[in-house]
């Protein structure tokens, strides 16, 4: 029976990859196709696409594809919509837009528990941390390992990150990916929002939640259990392998993607990160911590100043800066409804974009 998916953020590094894997697999099939401002017609000829949208909320493209996969690539908060579409109905999401579980991670489980559907994650991290736990019970996990390959300023002093260039940030050592999801590499934004992420994923709490550098990005994820026992998922740094697992579970279809060879000199090296002079890591652990809408204030802050560095508006040791004061300034409540997580969404980038504009200055 053909799976139908919707690819959402189809033109990015992950939509790209997710119709390779698509046109390589008899029983998938890309039903809809939608991207941030690219033009699709191209792209959904080439695909066999009928159900295409350039911006603009996606719920009403997915109401009209009917698919039976929601693939979320979608970049940043703009990805919550399509994120609680399928989870209400009991539509099986692929999850890549880790922003929207962040921000609405109590609405995300309370649509998800009245769907009833399964949510898949497609970062690595999380895919490999789903394969791991998978069938065990809660009471034999000690705790979960994430990795961070340290991105491209690993061993890097405070001081020597203050003139960083975005072509230096932009140049991560071991995956190809968009330029937010990069930047947040280089800050360890990244892990900080997979933290969150882990914890509304997997029932955790976050002080059972590590994470730890690993710069050949080889091991993926880690858990702990009760005896004593870690078990590792590894495999080369290619997204392919969490695209296909989402896309054709249960099945793990075959990729084209080569084993890991262990007589090649594979490096299992791992170091604690450097949370004083990558900080992003340590807010986003207070931002979880603290629960209401802190993780959504910490991840429209983080929005805004990524975007303001990526545009030279502010310098890389900013975009930090930027969100400890953010998150200084908001007052986390209790969001009960979407809109309430909207109007929070907007006052924390309104916070943010101040505090931009003042350090531009």
């Amino acid at each position: 029976m053909t799976k139908r998916i919707a690819v959402l953020g189809a033109t990015g590094s992950i939509g790209r990859q997710a119709l390779e894997i698509i046109d390589g697999h008899p029983d998938l099939e890309a039903c809809a196709l939608a991207a941030g401002s690219s033009d699709l017609g191209a792209l959904a000829a080439e695909h066999g696409v009928e159900h295409v949208q350039t911006g603009g909320d996606l719920t009403a493209l997915l109401d009209a594809a009917v698919p039976d996969v929601v693939l979320n690539a979608v970049v940043g908060f703009a990805g919550l919509p399509a994120t609680l579409w399928a989870l209400e109905r009991g539509v099986t999401l692929a999850l890549a837009n880790k922003e929207s579980l962040v921000a609405a991670g109590e609405l995300a489980l309370a649509a998800r528990g009245r769907g009833g559907g399964l949510l898949l994650p497609v970062d690595s991290e999380h895919s490999a941390a789903f394969q791991c736990l998978e069938g065990r019970e809660r009471e034999t996990v000690h705790s979960l390992v994430l990795t961070a390959s340290g991105g491209p300023f690993r061993g890097r002093s405070h001081d020597e990150l203050a003139g960083v260039t975005r072509a230096e940030a932009l140049a991560h050592p071991t995956w190809s990916m968009g330029p937010k999801i990069t930047i947040d590499s280089a800050t360890l934004a990244n892990k900080g929002l997979e933290l969150i992420e882990a914890h509304f994923l997997f029932g955790l709490p976050y002080e059972l939640i590590e994470v730890v550098v690993h710069p050949t990005s080889v091991v993926h994820a880690l858990v702990r259990l009760r005896d004593g026992a870690a078990l590792a998922h590894l495999g080369y740094p290619d997204m392919r392998v969490p695209i296909s697992f989402a896309l054709t579970y249960p099945e793990r279809a075959e990729t084209p993607v080569e084993p890991l060879d262990f007589t090649s000199g594979v490096t299992l090296e791992f170091e604690p990160p450097d949370v004083e002079t990558f900080p992003m890591l340590a807010l986003a652990r207070d931002a979880g911590g603290r629960g209401s809408t802190y993780p959504c204030a910490y991840n429209a802050a983080n929005e805004v100043a990524v975007a303001a560095f990526l545009a030279g508006r502010l310098p890389f040791l900013g975009i930090a800066e930027v969100v400890e004061e953010t998150l200084g300034a908001v007052e986390g409540t209790t969001a009960r409804t979407l809109d309430e997580l909207v109007a929070a969404d907007a006052e924390a980038r309104q916070l943010a974009e101040r505090r931009a504009e003042r350090a531009a200055a």
